[in-house]
């Protein structure tokens, strides 16, 4: 089984430190900055045996060399974005898995907001990186909005009682914008209401469940590949 920890940085991005509860074995997931999960892990016991990047953005790997040379961990990362990322010790393509003691985790190939996106599944867990946020998705940087699309649904298919660990604290302004765009979405309204409560008692929104996003949120919502595109035009200039 693997637990997990948010690492708050930077302004509002998360890394997710995971850890084998059987073996002790630990991973951080997108470390965009080398202080504060180094201050995590030495917390737990100074033990780090991977790091799992999600894809290129400095915001997410510009601790990663740090960490790797302090702890002797293992990069795992894109095979197919290997020429931007930190030099990779595994270089992973969809349906590969990662191990993590006794714990595994699948790996989906998740194009859309960056053209070498991964993600990464475990039991009960998907981290989703940039792909997904709690009611949003990325945007479309470098791939398509059929990219994208089809990455929501690799993610739609996940078990219901899955939490979905984002890459950033973004959900009080996306449930501004699914509000406007889904104003009669009663599951909406209620999830945008306990975000509210959330974020003025100082709390992280995130992780989120899959069966709340799928209800809640528009754009893993949206039917077709026109629909997401037209909301995510719409979503750049709200």
């Amino acid at each position: 089984m693997i637990t997990v920890q948010a690492i708050p940085l930077l302004s509002d991005n998360y890394a997710w430190l995971l850890r084998d509860s059987r073996s002790g074995a630990v991973a951080i997931v997108d470390p965009g900055e080398a202080a504060p999960v180094a201050a995590a892990i030495e917390a737990g016991g100074g033990r780090l045996d991977a790091i799992w990047l999600t894809h290129h953005h400095g915001d997410h790997i510009a601790g990663a060399e740090e960490l790797q040379a302090r702890f002797g961990a293992k990069m795992v990362g894109a095979k197919a974005d290997a020429h931007r990322l930190p030099k990779l010790d595994m270089a992973v393509a969809e349906g590969d898995t990662v191990a993590l003691g006794d714990s595994t985790a699948n790996v989906l190939e998740t194009p859309g907001h960056t053209v070498g996106h991964i993600a990464y599944v475990f039991d009960g867990g998907l981290l989703a990186g940039d792909t997904m946020f709690s009611l949003g998705c990325g945007r479309l940087l470098e791939g398509t909005a059929a990219d994208m699309f089809a990455s929501l649904q690799k993610f739609a298919k996940l078990p219901p009682d899955t939490l979905v660990y984002c890459g950033h604290e973004y959900t009080e302004s996306n449930a501004r914008f699914a509000l406007h765009a889904t104003p009669d979405n009663a599951a909406l309204q209620a999830f945008a209401a306990g975000v509210k409560v959330k974020r003025a008692a100082g709390e992280a929104t995130v992780p989120s469940r899959l069966a709340d996003e799928l209800a809640a949120n528009p754009f893993l919502r949206a039917p077709d590949v026109a629909t997401l595109a037209d909301l995510r035009s719409r979503k750049d200039k709200f």
